[in-house]
């Protein structure tokens, strides 16, 4: 069995040690919602701060039309996201889903959305919703930080209720009451993100993680004889395009735990903010940049970009080190040409 998000292959045999019934499990697995770990036990899925923004998004523009109680939208990956939700005239809500991340601070928080009729489709950000001060970060310097993947989860949300309704367009604001409080507790400010949350997302669901799943990712690594740790969503798309014949497992911060782990052909592959920060924690220290992409925008020769890649492939004892763009273009790599 595939995982639609992540597309990584679950094995039988720990489909098999779940007490979830098959039928329920499998359900859950295909509709993006559960995550089965190696000893049978399962995680949650929650919706990304994007899939929840198109969900109040859409709820709002249904409810010109009457009270809305539950919505379904699409989502990045081609899987449909569903939640119940509080819609009336032009007004909804939509309450971030509690998921398995520990350490997930949104969890809970309302998403607000006003709409009305309009020609066109016109999606405002408002309150609680952050403001990018600097470059390097996936929205322009000036612009709301909704980052690009979910501005398009938004306005095909959007869309699905204007053509519903059979309207000509729609207007929409969607804002949040407690993202400026909520943004307090995050690193936003440092990265040049004020006023509140971003809206992010490039797959539209969170992925769950505990100590337990850490465990659980390691049996899979031991397991694997030619393993790609990469770092997040974009990194598991590029590393299964570059290393079809490698089993993809995202390891997100915990690289060294997962580098301690494989064995074998190992490579390590990434987004330069994450592969390169992992190599040297200290590289934006009295740099002037607040993120390695802002630096690689504006400072690409800068020669920490060097010193931070050679320290990861000391680091990765052995194992290759590629460090790819937003867009697949392999930026640093130190094995052979692929």
């Amino acid at each position: 069995m595939i995982d639609p998000v992540n597309k990584s292959k679950i094995p039988d045999e720990w489909l098999d040690r779940s007490k979830m019934p098959r039928a329920e499990l499998e359900a859950g697995i295909k509709s993006g919602m559960l995550v089965v770990l190696s000893d049978g036990s399962v995680l949650k899925r929650g919706y990304t701060t994007g899939t929840t923004a198109a969900m109040a998004a859409k709820a709002a523009v249904l409810s010109l039309a009457g009270d809305v109680t539950h919505v379904s939208v699409p989502t990045p990956v081609g899987l449909r996201a569903e939640l119940d939700v509080t819609g009336s005239k032009g007004h909804a809500v939509a309450v971030k889903m509690y998921n398995d991340h520990e350490s997930d601070i949104t969890r809970g928080l309302e998403f607000a959305a006003d709409a009305r009729e309009a020609d066109g489709i016109t999606v405002y950000a408002g309150e609680g919703i952050g403001i990018v001060t600097r470059s390097g970060l996936e929205s322009k310097k000036g612009h709301p930080a909704i980052n690009p993947r979910p501005m398009e989860q938004i306005q095909a949300s959007i869309a699905e209720a204007v053509e519903e309704l059979g309207l000509k367009g729609a207007e929409v604001t969607i804002y949040l009451p407690r993202g400026k409080e909520i943004a307090k507790q995050t690193l936003n400010s440092r990265i040049g993100v004020i006023d509140g949350i971003s809206i992010l997302g490039t797959t539209g669901f969170v992925e769950p993680w505990n100590d337990h799943l850490g465990e659980m990712k390691g049996d899979l690594i031991r397991c694997s004889d030619k393993v790609v740790l990469t770092t997040g969503r974009i990194g598991i798309r590029y590393s299964t395009m570059l290393f079809p014949d490698h089993t993809v497992i995202l390891a997100g911060s915990r690289i060294s735990e997962a580098v301690n782990a494989a064995h074998g052909d190992v490579v390590i592959c990434g987004l330069p903010g994450l592969v390169l920060k992992w190599g040297n924690p200290d590289m934006l220290k009295d740099s002037g940049f607040a993120t390695v992409v802002e630096m690689l925008e504006l400072d690409p020769q800068n020669e920490r970009m060097k010193q931070a890649f050679d320290m990861a492939v000391e680091k990765g004892n052995g194992a290759r080190i590629v460090v790819v763009d937003r867009d697949g273009t392999v930026l640093m790599d130190s094995g052979e040409s692929i």
